[in-house]
Order: C-alpha cells, then sequence, then structure tokens
C-alpha cells in the first residue's frame, strides 16, 4: 500500500462510501480504484487527484496533503546516488536490501529522523 492509497482509502471509509460508488463519481473503474489503494499502480497524476478532492470536498491544506501524498506514492522508488558520497549509496543499498524485513516502529523512527530539518 502506498501513502495515498492508504489515505484515499481512509477517506472513503470516513465518507461511507463504497469502492464501486467512488469509482463511478471519480470516472474509473473499480478495479483501477481498488489497485491505487492497494498500491499496486503507481502514483496518480495531478489530474486525478484534483478530481479526489473535488469529488470529496477537499480544499487547501488538506488538498495540498493529499496531493503531496501522491507525489510520494511511487511503490517502486528509484534513488540516484550519483555524484554522492559513498556512504549514500550504501545507504541506499542497505534501505532497498533490507526494507522488507524492517519492523513498522523501526521503520517509524527512520523517517522520523529522515523528516527532522
Amino acid at each position: 500500500m502506498t501513502p495515498f492509497g492508504a489515505r484515499l482509502r481512509e477517506l472513503r471509509r470516513e465518507r461511507g462510501l463504497a469502492l464501486g460508488e467512488m469509482a463511478a463519481g471519480l470516472g474509473v473503474t473499480p478495479a483501477y480504484l481498488s489497485a491505487l489503494e492497494r498500491g499496486h499502480r503507481g502514483r496518480p497524476n495531478r489530474r486525478f487527484v484534483h478530481r479526489v478532492c473535488q469529488y470529496l470536498g477537499i480544499i487547501w491544506d488538506e488538498a495540498e496533503a493529499l496531493q503531496r501524498l501522491a507525489d510520494l506514492s511511487h511503490p517502486r522508488v528509484r534513488v540516484d546516488t550519483a555524484n554522492l558520497n559513498h556512504r549514500a549509496t550504501l545507504l541506499a543499498n542497505r534501505l532497498a536490501e533490507r526494507i522488507a524485513e524492517l519492523p513498522p516502529e523501526r521503520i517509524e523512527t527512520l523517517l522520523r529522523l529522515i523528516e527532522e530539518e
């Protein structure tokens, strides 16, 4: 599941919408919407996110947050470490090797470290 897919499912359920009902309202198939929620489709384009926001009545900060989640929701990430320190390349490769084994609490710890500014 992607961050966008998880949030989309949460929004749909909060509003009591069936998958087919929301898919019809967005002009997509239920199979597409289900695949998007489960992270089996690539990140949605801006036009689709805008349609979701219109359909669900999402505006301002919440719409921007949903677009940010969509931007961060490519299920197959490519990390380019060319021209970076060799340790950055090591980090990217070690994370790629081990991410499936990491427990949720370790993932949360790593996210907090990365998101600190």
